[in-house]
């Protein structure tokens, strides 16, 4: 049977990823505007924190997986850091060849937040087909 891309699935990993959301870019603004730490340190933050929730919250919740297996483990991890790399890796040269001429706090601002748009969408695609799929 085919399996429908927006479906209950779809709807749970969009609440786990609200929550994440929160959470993740919380500390990745609150790291980077009020304690100064730099981009890839305060976006990088964001994934370690926002991805141990991720894990837990969809896998019991969203994908519904009960045994755990270094497999699965490995497979989401390579899935978070392919997703980071490229999300944050076109997003900060986009928004500072787009916005060039604004200040460098402002650009990378704008780049975190494009960052983690594009990050949703790659990590949704890459947890429900890769890291959660068991099936062969």
């Amino acid at each position: 049977m085919k399996q429908k891309i927006i479906d209950k699935v779809t709807l749970k990993f969009i609440l786990v990823g609200i929550i994440n959301t929160l959470v993740g870019n919380g500390i990745m603004f609150l790291l980077y505007n009020l304690f100064g730490v730099g981009y890839w340190l305060s976006s990088a933050a964001n994934y370690v924190v926002g991805s141990v929730v991720s894990f837990i919250l969809n896998k019991y919740f969203t994908f519904k997986k009960r045994k755990w297996s270094l497999k699965e483990v490995l497979k989401f991890i390579i899935n978070i850091v392919l997703c980071y790399a490229v999300a944050y890796g076109v997003a900060k040269p986009l928004a500072y060849a787009v916005f060039a001429g604004f200040a460098p706090t402002f650009k990378d601002n704008l780049a975190m937040l494009a960052g983690a748009g594009i990050f949703i969408v790659l990590n949704y695609f890459g947890q429900r087909f890769f890291a959660f799929n068991d099936k062969r």
